[in-house]
Parts: C-alpha cells; structure tokens; sequence
C-alpha cells in the first residue's frame, strides 16, 4: 500500500471529503443545500480532530456546530423566504474583483503555509494534547483573560438578539 498507514489514508479521505464538502458549500445553488453540505464538511473535520486525538474539539465540533448553529441556519433560511426576484445581481466586475480577492487569500494561505515543516513536531505527538484537563488548565490560566472577554461578548449578542427580537408594544 506504498508504505502509507490506515492513518495516513484515512486523513487524506476525510480531508478530501471536508474540502469535496466546502466547495459544494460555495457553489450549490439552494441555501438548504449549502447547509447540508456544511454540515457534512463539519462531520469530516470532526473525523480529522479524532485521528488527530483531539476528541474533545471533535464532539464540540459536532455538537455546537454541527448540531445547535446548523438547525439555527436552517431555520433562518426556511423563515426568509429565498428566491432569485429580491436577490440582488452581480455585476461581471464584481465577480472578478471577488476573485482576484480570493486568488491573492490563496497565495498568502500557502505563503504562510511554507514553512510549516520547519515545526517543530515533537510535541505534536504526545497523545495528551487533545485532552480536556489539558484544555481547561490552559484555558482557565494562560487565556483566562480573553476566555472572560468572550463571554461578556456572548452575553451582550445573546441580549441583542433577544431584545431585536421581542415584539414592539404600541
């Protein structure tokens, strides 16, 4: 099997499934099935994160993402009501410049992605990194600060969305 692992062909499978995926995202024509797709690719990454023995990113992966924002896309998508007569059209100059945007987003991407294998990897092969306790003593000492940060930023949007939300009494 030219000396590749069940791993190393099991990774390469899920990350060609997770961009196959991705791509249907962008270019499939119903917003319902550009949902479904995403939940797919999210599905693949979760497999990435477990053979990467992070599990606790690849539940969290499923379960908030795949699970919780998904059914909330759906749901705003079925209540909006799509269709091609209140779509604004895109003229040839915008669709150019979005993809000049994009090839210069993909040069930088692999720019930086150049010296990846200089890393050092001995610490990415320990089978602790992906562990919650792990997680946790880092998060709640290392990054205690923007972890406190974020949730006064969720709890001022989750204040927002009900308060934009709640019908105006006349």
């Amino acid at each position: 099997m030219l000396g590749l692992s069940v791993h190393q062909w099991l990774f390469g499978i899920l990350s060609f499934l997770a961009v196959l995926f991705s791509l249907m995202v962008v270019f499939s024509r119903s917003p319902v099935n550009s949902v479904l797709y995403l939940i797919m690719s999210f599905f693949s990454i979760s497999g990435i994160y477990l053979l990467l023995d992070a599990q606790f990113l690849a539940i969290v992966n499923i379960v908030v993402y795949a699970g919780a924002i998904m059914v909330l896309f759906l749901f705003v998508i079925m209540l909006m009501n799509l269709n091609q007569d209140t779509e604004p059209q895109r003229t040839v100059l915008t669709k150019i410049i979005a993809g000049i945007i994009g090839g210069m987003m993909l040069l930088i991407l692999t720019s930086l992605l150049k010296g990846s294998e200089n890393l050092d990897k001995t610490f990415y092969g320990t089978s602790e990194v992906g562990l919650i306790q792990n997680l946790g003593r880092t998060l709640f000492t290392d990054f205690l600060f923007p972890f406190e940060i974020i949730t006064v930023l969720l709890l001022a949007a989750m204040v927002g969305a009900v308060l934009m939300g709640k019908k105006k009494i006349s």
